[in-house]
């Protein structure tokens, strides 16, 4: 049995559902499961025919979310969403790079005990930084209640 990967793998989806149901909330912006843990179950039933393991290849990899601005649809952005007890830049920078180099543009959020941070992985890789959360994808009021609602989960 292996406790700490159940752990990381609980707060990982804690830190999801924190993401979705914020930006939701917020209204600027359609929210749309994306990653491999949405899409796999329903293409595991076909997962015999050879085109469909050469998808699930390219999924395996796929951010969690894309959003879709609101009314407007104009832009639109892919984001994974991470935990991490402490801001880790380096290992931010290799998921920013693994996610580069499959995908156009992505984002990560990140969330900590501490704050929400947010960045183009262009930018993360870098400016070697990541930044706080910023008003213009969740207001401050949002944030803090979520901050509060995500460290109620932490052990």
């Amino acid at each position: 049995m292996n406790i700490e990967f159940s752990r990381k793998l609980i707060k990982g989806r804690i830190a999801e559902v924190v993401f979705e149901q914020m930006i939701r909330e917020e209204s600027r912006y359609a929210v749309i499961p994306f990653g491999y843990e949405h899409t796999m179950p329903t293409l595991a039933q076909y997962r015999d025919m050879v085109q469909v393991q050469h998808v699930i290849n390219n999924i395996s990899d796929a951010p969690d979310f894309a959003l879709i601005s609101e009314p407007d649809k104009s832009k639109l952005y892919l984001v994974e969403v991470k935990y991490q007890k402490n801001l880790n830049i380096n290992d931010l920078k290799k998921y920013a790079e693994k996610l580069i180099a499959r995908w156009e543009y992505p984002w990560i959020f990140v969330a900590t005990p501490t704050g929400f941070y947010c960045g183009l992985c262009e930018d993360i890789i870098k400016e070697e930084r990541i930044n706080p959360l910023s008003d213009n994808w969740v207001a401050k009021e949002r944030r803090d209640a979520y901050l509060d609602l995500l460290n109620e989960f932490e052990c």
